[in-house]
């Protein structure tokens, strides 16, 4: 007869990060087919919608916005940009930094994305409301997170 052993960890379905996992998983197949249209991955309609939202932003920024390495970002910039979605210069005020824009054609392909909240909500079967009190929830935990282990990227 076998010892159970209770180091082993708690089951998949019972961890709050594979369900959160999980979860980011199912809503970019609910994406995959708009953002197939658009001609767009996942990562690069994010850098797209920090540049709507923001307007003008260093690589530096876009990465803090999307908390992530601003190395992980020179690939993505490189396609959208070879894709006349967005504009790299170097800043003027300092040449270390790479400014990026969203030119007119990426304004008009984040017009034809706004559909994807849409999406979401279709094939999640929440109501707005319940995905807005679920999304501060999960902000909130996330920022939790990063006070405590001192690391907010």
């Amino acid at each position: 007869m076998m010892k159970k052993n209770h180091n082993y960890p708690v089951p998949l379905d019972e961890q709050l990060c594979y369900t959160i996992y999980s979860a980011e998983i199912a809503i970019q197949r609910a994406y995959k087919p708009l953002l197939n249209e658009l001609g767009l991955t996942y990562l690069q309609y994010l850098v797209l919608n920090v540049l709507a939202r923001d307007g003008q932003q260093t690589v530096g920024n876009i990465a803090e916005s999307l908390m992530l390495e601003s190395s992980t970002l020179t690939p993505v910039l490189k396609r959208i940009e070879s894709a006349g979605l967005v504009r790299r210069t170097r800043n003027p005020d300092n040449e270390r930094q790479v400014l990026v824009v969203l030119t007119d054609p990426g304004h008009e392909l984040m017009s034809k994305a706004g559909c994807l909240g849409d999406e979401l909500l279709n094939a999640s079967g929440q109501s707005a409301v319940q995905l807005g009190e679920l999304n501060r929830d999960v902000k909130q935990l996330r920022d939790a997170i990063y006070s405590r282990i001192q690391r907010h990227p």
